[in-house]
């Protein structure tokens, strides 16, 4: 009887492995958007934080720190909202008061 129960866990844990890394690849290509200044900066980074475009509005051009301020702004807006939905799309996976490292 426990070599069936024994099995089954693996199976679970098994399962449980595909499920994640289909889930780790499917936010590799998942992209999200940080915003800065009502849009003057836009940042678009999938939720592996590869960022993948940066948009600049002119107006956002005449002042050097004013951009640099705005960059960071967007970037960790970006940063926070894969950190987000890969935390939303990983917990579903886990069992209750399981935390993830990542």
């Amino acid at each position: 009887m426990m070599k069936g129960g024994m099995g089954n866990m693996m199976k679970q844990a098994q399962m449980m492995q595909a499920n994640m890394q289909k889930a780790q690849a499917e936010l590799a290509v998942t992209e999200v958007e940080g915003i800065a200044s009502n849009g003057m900066v836009k940042v678009t980074m999938t939720c592996n934080n590869a960022v993948k475009h940066v948009s600049i509005d002119d107006a956002a051009m005449d002042d050097r720190e004013t951009l640099e301020d705005l960059l960071l702004i967007a970037l960790n807006d970006a940063r926070a909202k894969a950190e987000a939905t890969s935390n939303a799309r990983m917990s579903g996976m886990m069992p209750a008061g399981f935390k993830l490292p990542f």
